[in-house]
């Protein structure tokens, strides 16, 4: 259906993330913005009069009658991803869903379980993966032999979320909605399964404070996540070899301390990550690729899956 020359990219979603996502995709060569739907429509108008998006549609079915496009990018609250997603997954596009695909583990099932009955290609947009800091982390750390130690260091804010106007739903859960994006670079930096996870300052949702779980895998790596509730903090990332220890904090920014030094060396970040939400560039491109189907980087709902797990074994459900 789609040839080397040429991508249509459809976007469902009004909101914030899809004026990022529309910069970047536009910036990819080949890429025709071919349509857009929203519930809101005016909103969808306004962004496609804004950015030259071909057509609006009142339906996510009129979208793929109109456009025929070869991705449809899902970017939709919380509350209303997994019956966008069901809705999409009846048309033979690619689908992009942005983070969290689902705002449970149960939630998430039921999207994925969607994808693989009618046989879709769908992905998560865990942007974070193609920060060019990410990237020279694992590029680093993969040239380095022997166990790693990841910490991972997460804050988050239910008041602030609440007071936002998050539905109570979202901010019940709001470990799925805001803190798979550090906690899924235990998923790309941890090597092999892992085998157990461990809670050292067990999740007390009646009185958030602090949450601390150690993770183990079978290739020897450790996990260490330290999450502070309703409280200062930053989001950071470590990895410790024998040889470096890699630093992202913030998350955008990679420094490198080489064994035998005591000083952080600043490792310049690509300047797609100053032109674009970072990420979203090599995303997008990432994204066609995938459309066109050859290899790509893109996370698997079923990679996204391991991630929203291993968010509910450290709050507290087990693994």
């Amino acid at each position: 259906m789609i040839n080397n020359d040429s991508c249509k990219v459809a976007f469902v979603g009004a909101g914030y993330m899809t004026t990022e996502h529309i910069k970047a995709f536009k910036d990819v060569p080949g890429v025709a913005l071919a349509g857009i739907h929203s519930r809101t429509q005016a909103r969808a108008e306004a962004l496609a009069l804004q950015s030259g998006v071909a057509t609006v549609c009142g339906s996510i079915a009129e979208l793929f009658e109109k456009t025929q496009a070869d991705l449809a990018v899902i970017s939709v609250p919380e509350l209303s991803v997994r019956e966008a997603c069901l809705e999409a997954f009846k048309y033979p596009w690619t689908c992009l869903i942005e983070k969290p695909a689902g705002y449970d583990v149960a939630d998430a099932e039921q999207i994925l379980l969607g994808a693989v009955k009618l046989g879709r290609q769908a992905y998560v947009a865990l942007n974070r993966r193609h920060h060019s800091s990410t990237r020279v982390v694992l590029e680093g750390i993969n040239q380095q032999k022997g166990s790693r130690l990841i910490h991972v260091y997460d804050q988050e804010d239910a008041i602030a979320a609440r007071k936002a106007g998050q539905p109570e739903l979202v901010v019940k859960n709001w470990m799925y909605a805001n803190s798979i994006h550090v906690i899924d670079y235990f998923s790309l930096l941890g090597r092999g399964e892992i085998v157990s996870v461990t809670p050292v300052i067990e999740w007390t949702p009646d009185n958030p404070q602090f949450v601390v779980a150690k993770i183990t895998y079978d290739s020897g790596d450790i996990g260490i996540y330290e999450a502070v509730w309703n409280g200062p903090g930053p989001w950071a990332v470590t990895v410790t070899t024998q040889e470096q220890r890699w630093e992202m904090r913030p998350l955008e920014q990679a420094m490198v301390q080489p064994y035998g030094s005591r000083k952080l060396e600043l490792v310049a970040p690509h300047e797609w990550d100053t032109r674009f939400k970072p990420g979203l560039r090599v995303q997008a491109g990432e994204a066609i690729k995938a459309a066109r189907g050859q290899p790509h980087s893109l996370p698997s709902l079923a990679d996204a899956m391991k991630s929203m797990k291993l968010v509910q074994a450290i709050y507290g459900s087990g693994f």
